[in-house]
């Protein structure tokens, strides 16, 4: 569950952690506040649906409150336990969906409301995002947990439990296949020639 570069790092969150393991739910309430925004959003760029992301969210904290008062401080950092079983959940759904054949339920609606600027960083991210959807599974986790979630390839190899440089390959073939994807298609959102 770690690697030894982290158990040198002192963990920010150990302390609350051996407290929500004591029923405290303030301090899950404080994880919570921490690191819900990253979770959803490596949900959502995983599973490229925002219900689906905040379904994975609450199951992972559940999780941490279940599971809390085993935590053995140490053996590796919270946040990469917590993007570790953030992307198993991922997986599961990735799973689901196709063994029922389900597709994706649709695109999300741009909920922000600034003029012509919004509309066209919509449309450019909206077609990331379906380029993004359009890669093989663990190009898209090794993308979403470096590029997105902004950690290092160690950290992102320990939660995919594949080597580092396993990840640095699904990255450079992940980057490649977007550029492929997206060389056309950004042009024309820009109204580039």
């Amino acid at each position: 569950m770690a690697g030894s570069a982290e158990r040198s790092v002192t963990d920010p969150d150990a302390d609350l952690v051996l407290l929500v393991g004591q029923g405290d739910r303030s301090a899950c309430e404080m994880l919570v506040g921490r690191h819900l925004n990253r979770v959803t959003a490596v949900a959502y760029r995983v599973l490229g649906n925002s219900a689906d992301a905040e379904d994975v969210a609450q199951e992972v904290f559940l999780k941490v409150w279940q599971h809390a008062v085993g935590w053995r401080p140490g053996q590796a950092l919270f946040s990469t336990w917590l993007h570790t079983v953030a992307i198993n959940l991922c997986r599961d759904r990735l799973r689901k969906r196709r063994e029922t054949g389900l597709e994706d339920a649709g695109d999300v609606a741009d909920e922000r409301h600034d003029a012509e600027k919004t509309l066209q960083s919509s449309r450019v991210s909206h077609v990331v995002d379906k380029a993004l959807a359009n890669l093989p599974e663990r190009q898209r986790m090794a993308l979403t947990l470096c590029h997105y979630q902004g950690l290092t390839n160690i950290e992102a190899a320990e939660i995919m439990e594949v080597s580092v440089e396993a990840v640095e390959s699904l990255l450079s073939r992940a980057r490649r296949s977007l550029r492929v994807q997206l060389q056309d298609q950004i042009a024309d959102l820009r109204g580039e020639p």
